[in-house]
């Protein structure tokens, strides 16, 4: 096994101002390839740098001020990183929003953030209604930076003459001397506008100042087994403070590379560009490690005769580590540190990469910390937890004892948000007086430090390529939407959303129906239901239950109780 040396960056880790590490960066590393599209364009960071000038010089002939938001949404993909670095390096905040969401939560989301323009992918493009967004001067394809729609004559003449005005400002070309990026933020600005939900007309806006991304950055740099030259391939989306921190920003500052692969990466594509790319460093939700270990290798463990084998110690490794190449190999061949977060691993399943010694750690973070709190190398992983508290942050458990027992974990830090986009009172719930975080996550800390989830007080569940779904927002679509619905409950069913709902039948019979006739009705009644709702939280079934939900004194559902 190989053991992992923490790289020095190769970066100006001591700028104050994040914006002007990249512009170091970008200077440091003009000839390393930055980023691209699987089996499409790649570009270096000097062309990087060169396209981020000509977005600058847009949104500056546009009218767009510092500070303004521009809305990007999109696909993972090379477009969408070089709108975002030109947005961000400009000195206007970047608001990304999930491709998956439905158009009309799109312009929500649009319209609640004050976005002045509007980024987005081809995939996104059609359904958008220039109408619905009444405040925004335009729409830009980020595909070829063409202009959609506009509602202004600064941008129509933005557009017009954007090749000349870029070839008056650089007449000698675009040189690495003409990378110097003028905006000027302090830690306590607002860098990204990042929502963590679309699906109600009650979104939040998680408020992103650059002192957390600037200390997820620099710890990220100081132990992520990652250099220049390296490639990592982008599984998360982007529009997720997950993956637009560790699969677009963190790498950019090293002089590594990303390589996109679109919008929702098939299996088969998946491993075809880890086989390609034979990535070092994998940055991955639980579901991608459980698939391989429980498709490739525990059903092999399972067999009688195995289970022998790996009871006599001589055999078992040997077997373990020929496994341990079987699963490596599926991840190009080439990984010497696998990192999991957004959910908890599989019990068994990292039981069997305990056996096979395969370099896998589990890391634990929110939106709302830009994301992370805490992790620790494999080397020094502890089975079940997900790392200590990250430098600069701290964490706490509010319980009575606070080292043995469970009870909520808080967090202080430069990493803690702002507070969330014109909601006042869901940011007085979630930050206390004394500028402790809630995170709304059960768990306890050992005397190591070592952070162990117990439970989740929010119920979010983790999509499959990372999105966060909150089952209460498809509940409200079901309540509000579906007649004869009394309450519903979502639940996640081995990756699987399953709607647990009690039919109003006193009502279903004053119009006439039987008993059965409203069963049927409310079965029927899930593409009516996932016609709302993002592709990542379809529903797969609906489950009819004749008794109502056990509920708490505050009549909440007690959903543990239901799986």
């Amino acid at each position: 096994m190989k053991r992992i040396i923490h790289r020095t960056p190769d970066c100006d880790m001591n700028a104050v101002s994040l914006i002007k590490m990249y512009e170091d960066s970008f200077r440091r590393h003009w000839d390393n390839k930055a980023l691209s599209d699987f089996q499409g364009e790649t570009i270096t960071y000097g062309e990087l740098a060169r396209r981020v000038a000509k977005i600058h010089i847009l949104l500056e002939e546009a009218g767009i001020a510092k500070g303004d938001k521009v809305a990007l949404c999109g696909k993972n993909c090379l477009a969408w990183g070089v709108s975002f670095f030109g947005v961000m390096t400009y000195g206007a905040v970047p608001v990304p929003l999930l491709n998956d969401f439905k158009p009309a939560s799109v312009h929500m989301l649009v319209n609640h953030s004050d976005s002045k323009l509007l980024m987005v992918g081809e995939i996104v493009l059609e359904g958008m209604i220039p109408e619905e967004m009444p405040d925004i001067i335009g729409i830009i394809l980020m595909d070829d930076m063409s202009c959609q729609f506009s509602r202004s004559k600064a941008l129509d003449k933005a557009f017009a003459g954007l090749d000349k005005k870029f070839d008056k400002k650089y007449p000698n070309g675009f040189t690495i001397e003409d990378v110097v990026y003028q905006a000027e933020v302090s830690g306590d600005d607002l860098a990204v506008l990042n929502y963590t939900s679309g699906t109600t007309s009650d979104p939040k806006g998680v408020m992103v100042p650059y002192r957390a991304l600037l200390l997820n950055m620099k710890f990220a740099c100081s132990v992520l087994p990652l250099t220049k030259d390296e490639t990592v391939v982008s599984i998360l989306p982007m529009a997720h403070m997950f993956g637009l921190s560790f699969q677009l920003m963190f790498e950019l500052l090293l002089g590594s590379s990303i390589c996109y692969l679109g919008k929702m990466p098939t299996p088969k594509i998946l491993f075809a560009a880890f086989a390609e790319e034979k990535p070092k460093l994998i940055i991955t939700v639980p579901l991608v490690i459980e698939k391989v270990i429980k498709q490739k290798v525990q059903p092999v463990m399972e067999k009688p005769l195995m289970k022998i084998a790996m009871a006599i110690p001589g055999l078992r490794q040997l077997i373990g580590k020929k496994i341990r190449t079987q699963v490596l190999n599926a991840f190009g061949g080439n990984v010497d540190s696998l990192i999991v977060g957004g959910a908890a691993l599989n019990a068994d399943v990292e039981k069997i990469l305990r056996k096979i010694k395969f370099p896998y750690t589990v890391g634990y973070g929110t939106t709302e910390c830009a994301p992370l709190i805490s992790y620790v190398d494999w080397e020094k992983y502890k089975r079940g937890s997900c790392g200590v508290a990250m430098t600069g942050c701290t964490v706490d458990v509010f319980s009575d004892n606070r080292r043995d027992n469970v009870g909520e974990l808080l967090v202080k830090g430069d990493n803690v948000m702002l507070g969330y986009y014109k909601n006042p009172n869901a940011t007085r719930d979630v930050i206390d007086p004394e500028g402790w975080y809630h995170t709304g996550d059960m768990g306890l800390i050992d005397r190591q430090g070592n952070i162990f989830i117990k439970g989740r007080c929010k119920d979010m569940i983790l999509g499959p390529s990372g999105q966060n779904i909150y089952p209460e927002e498809l509940e409200e679509v079901i309540n509000n939407n579906v007649k004869y619905v009394t309450e519903s409950l979502v639940v996640d069913r081995k990756h699987r959303l399953v709607a647990l709902i009690v039919p109003d039948f006193e009502a279903g019979k004053a119009d006439g129906l039987t008993a059965k006739q409203i069963r049927e009705h409310i079965v029927d009644s899930r593409k009516e239901i996932n016609e709302q709702l993002p592709m990542y939280s379809q529903i797969s079934k609906i489950e009819i239950r004749t008794e109502p939900f056990e509920k708490t004194p505050k009549n909440s559902i007690r959903r543990f109780l239901y799986k």
